[in-house]
């Protein structure tokens, strides 16, 4: 997939793009939506919440980019299944970032407690990868973007539902970037590390973990939500056109250090 006018400035664009960007109504998916807005994207805002999403929907079209609700639940098929049935052109980036946690010991989280944290966190994810595939091919290419958790390849105590789901997630990316690659689809990861958003809120005012942020990450803070949005750009544009099956952590230099 080449950009017109290819100088290397445009190659950082996403101009002509459709993207899909599930949990954008806040957090790190507002953010990656919002940047790939400005970067020139058509982006199609995910969540559930209906209104919310029209709400999130207009500040971006109100300071003239482009922007549209994708108001479904990621983990009905038959609700995936009508939504896409409803578009005109395939989405040729996705972003699957919609997630959630369920901290707790094994015998805190029950087997259905672990099976709906996959529903979301990993088979969700590998629906929707499945659902767009054709389209991108039939396009010439497309990105999938992942967001999984440094998380995946690091384990604490008393999370084993989640770093199981997200060292799923980061494995599916390896499998998508070796089956789809030969038709130009690039399956890559995001793994962010402590981030400040809301659904961390608790996190984030606990002052014991404040601590351990502060001693364990090289960069002795918490990321801000808008500082993944970058990365998101990047991968999904053609500056990152031969980038595939990669990992990138953003986490301020926490799993590099001993």
């Amino acid at each position: 997939m080449q950009v017109s006018g290819d100088t290397h400035q445009n190659r950082f664009g996403l101009t002509g793009r459709l993207a899909l960007v599930t949990g954008a109504s806040r957090g790190l998916g507002w953010e990656i939506a919002k940047a790939m807005a400005e970067a020139g994207a058509n982006v199609l805002l995910n969540g559930r919440d209906e209104s919310h999403l029209a709400e999130q929907c207009a500040k971006l079209t109100g300071n003239g980019l482009s922007a549209e609700p994708a108001c479904f639940d990621i983990t009905d098929e038959v609700a995936v299944a009508d939504w896409l049935d409803g578009l005109e052109k395939t989405p040729d980036i996705l972003v699957n970032n919609a997630g959630q946690r369920n901290r707790g010991a094994l015998a805190d989280n029950s087997p259905d407690d672990f099976s709906r944290l996959l529903d979301v966190n990993l088979k969700a994810a590998y629906a929707l990868a499945r659902a767009l595939a054709p389209g991108m091919v039939k396009a010439g290419g497309g990105a999938i973007i992942n967001i999984t958790s440094i998380a995946g390849p690091m384990a604490g105590e008393r999370d084993a539902a989640y770093t199981a789901t997200k060292g799923g997630l980061e494995a599916l990316t390896r499998s998508l970037a070796v089956e789809l690659g030969p038709h130009g689809i690039r399956s890559n990861a995001i793994a962010p590390g402590f981030f400040a958003t809301e659904a961390n809120a608790d996190m984030v005012d606990d002052p014991e973990v404040s601590e351990f942020v502060e001693v364990r990450v090289p960069m002795a803070r918490w990321g801000e939500p808008h500082e993944i949005a970058g990365a998101a750009v990047f991968l999904a544009s053609e500056a990152a056109s031969y980038i595939n099956g990669q990992v990138l952590a953003i986490d301020g230099g926490h799993s590099v250090k001993m």
